[in-house]
């Protein structure tokens, strides 16, 4: 690595540190974990979210602000709506992502089988973009030896009880290159490419390569995106569930 190269790398990760700090001294508080009497029934609806670095166990602020316009989309008046908090150290040691991989895909798939009408919405913010990024994946990068309890993809079938993916400030290979280089490629999956929207702020340096303006991502509630993902995701499950009453 260049002298070049290594000041650019302290520099981004120097960023990325700060944007986080920022972002955790405006949630102070947990959000969104369920009741367990909630993570036990059957939903009309299960938000399964990953925070982001430094957010407190939960949802995080963007996941919650993003669940609080869904819950209140017209389409979904009436429908019970959950939320599942992916459980990952969201840490700056990002090789733990892969704890968030596992307990997401493990949930996701729990609820396939054990609710099969629930319609799962699955979504993450920054680091946690990245989780559920990789939960969608059509398979192991070649090269990449996952970590003890990645096998590989989730089983085909399982996407179908997967109505949208929605994504917040996922961090661009060009980020991950620089924070940690064993880190693959977030690639959605064919499954699940169609039903996804991925948000990021132009100049947002986390996801976007030409992106200078540290603020910028945090800005996710205030300009609109959760609102606008709130709607995407909403249509995608009234077309699901429209596609559900019509097989029926």
């Amino acid at each position: 690595m260049t002298v070049i190269e290594s000041d650019r790398t302290q520099c981004v990760r120097r960023l990325f540190l700060a944007a986080m700090l920022t972002l955790t001294a405006l949630t102070a508080a947990p959000f969104g974990v369920p009741s367990a009497a909630a993570a036990e029934g059957c939903p009309d609806v299960e938000v399964v979210f990953a925070r982001g670095t430094f957010e407190p166990p939960g949802v995080g602020g963007i996941g919650q602000a993003f669940v609080d316009q869904l819950r209140g989309e017209p389409q979904l008046a009436g429908k019970s709506v959950d939320v599942y908090a992916v459980n990952y150290p969201a840490s700056l040691n990002f090789s733990t992502a892969a704890d968030g991989v596992i307990d997401a895909s493990d949930r996701v798939r729990d609820m396939a089988g054990r609710c099969p009408t629930t319609k799962m919405v699955l979504g993450g913010y920054s680091q946690g973009a990245a989780v559920a990024g990789y939960v969608t994946a059509d398979k192991i990068p070649d090269g990449y030896v996952p970590p003890n309890g990645i096998n590989g993809p989730m089983p085909p079938e399982v996407a179908n009880h997967v109505a949208a993916v929605a994504l917040f400030g996922k961090p661009s290979n060009g980020f991950l290159n620089a924070i940690d280089r064993s880190a693959p490629p977030i690639t959605v999956g064919n499954l699940y490419a169609g039903k996804t929207i991925d948000q990021c702020v132009p100049e947002d340096p986390i996801c976007s390569p030409t992106g200078s303006d540290n603020g910028a991502h945090q800005a996710y509630a205030d300009n609109g995106m959760t609102a606008q993902a709130a709607a995407y995701v909403a249509q995608k499950l009234t077309s699901a569930a429209a596609v559900n009453t019509a097989s029926n």
